[in-house]
């Protein structure tokens, strides 16, 4: 449900939405043959770029062609969920398929669940007793990827590994909803790098590491710290005045509260729905206010931006809980534990 932030905003965006701008989604469109002209045409003249252009070129092109699928699964540019899904099941981001990221998305847009490890499938915070119990090493490891060079450098391995084991945990419990998603995927990815090795000699090995894995570290930039821990889901949300570089490849998605609080406005009307109504969004959510990227990164290279263990929810349940919530596809109303609220106040 979309949240307007009073009656003039609902008629201004009615009204918006009503225009040939909107209806046709003309930017959107336009993105669409970019990417895809862009990383087919970088692909095939790859040897004639090299690949030290090559390879970085299509990993900012698989990024933003991740920020495309995010577009995609909110009904953007066609109203058609399965047109939609046609135009963003090319695996060209390689590591998930588009119908499970569809379904996890969706999911973590339930502003009521943001951050809680067992009910948002897209939160970097666990249970306590999940901290607790384990070991040292990989307790370090999730540290050092609440920090920014972190996030970077390992957190596509720990989203790529989460994702896989999600899925051998969905079929193990007997839930094969995914499946036909997954094998499709599969297949036509292994055409996907036997075209790219034997028509624009790079290889499987190349691409992955080379294009694809930089690829969600670039995304991982526009997610870092989107969600903090508050008692009000309005404040947990951040708007990040990013530069338009940054703007555009991540498709206006750094006005993150924004986008949560109004998920059907298309990505090119964000921006001036942000600057419209400026002050009226840091009162909502909480000031929660970055500016630009390079704040996080000067605050937070290699510091953690916030504890593993979630402050509020952190022990209500453990590791088994939290998987046979999201097997389900939910979880219970968890109120605060005693003390949470002192623990909040601590890490704020």
């Amino acid at each position: 449900m979309p949240h307007y932030l009073d009656d003039t905003q609902r008629q201004e965006l009615t009204t918006a939405a009503a225009s040939w701008h909107w209806r046709t989604e003309w930017p959107t469109w336009l993105v669409i043959g970019v990417i895809y002209g862009g990383w087919f045409g970088v692909a095939l003249h790859a040897q004639r770029l090299g690949l030290t252009v090559a390879l970085p070129l299509l990993a900012v092109l698989s990024a933003w062609y991740m920020s495309l699928q995010h577009e995609l699964l909110h009904g953007h540019p066609t109203r058609s969920p399965r047109l939609n899904a046609l135009i963003g099941a090319a695996p060209l981001a390689v590591w998930f398929p588009y119908g499970v990221y569809r379904r996890t998305h969706l999911q973590h847009h339930c502003d009521h669940d943001l951050t809680r490890p067992w009910a948002d499938p897209e939160s970097f915070f666990v249970g306590e007793h999940a901290w607790t119990a384990k070991r040292p090493l990989m307790r370090a490891l999730m540290t050092f990827r609440n920090t920014f060079a972190g996030r970077i450098l390992i957190g596509p391995a720990f989203a790529i590994v989460a994702t896989l084991g999600d899925a051998v945990t969905r079929i193990r419990a007997g839930d094969r909803r995914d499946l036909p998603g997954w094998l499709l995927h599969i297949a036509a990815l292994a055409l996907l790098l036997v075209w790219l090795d034997r028509r624009c000699g790079i290889s499987p090995a190349l691409f992955l590491l080379g294009a694809s894995y930089p690829a969600l570290s670039l995304s991982a930039i526009r997610s870092f710290h989107e969600h903090r821990v508050a008692v009000d889901p309005a404040e947990r949300s951040v708007i990040n005045e990013a530069a338009w570089p940054w703007r555009l490849l991540f498709l206006n998605n750094n006005f993150h509260a924004v986008h949560h609080d109004l998920p059907g406005v298309p990505w090119f009307a964000l921006g001036r729905v942000y600057t419209r109504r400026r002050s009226s969004y840091h009162v909502r959510n909480g000031g929660y206010l970055v500016r630009g990227y390079g704040e996080w990164l000067r605050r937070f290279a290699w510091r953690p931006v916030a504890p593993v263990a979630h402050p509020l929810y952190g022990a209500s349940i453990d590791d088994a809980g939290l998987t046979s919530a999201r097997v389900a596809g939910g979880a219970a109303d968890v109120q605060p534990e005693p003390g949470a609220r002192r623990r909040l106040a601590q890490v704020a």
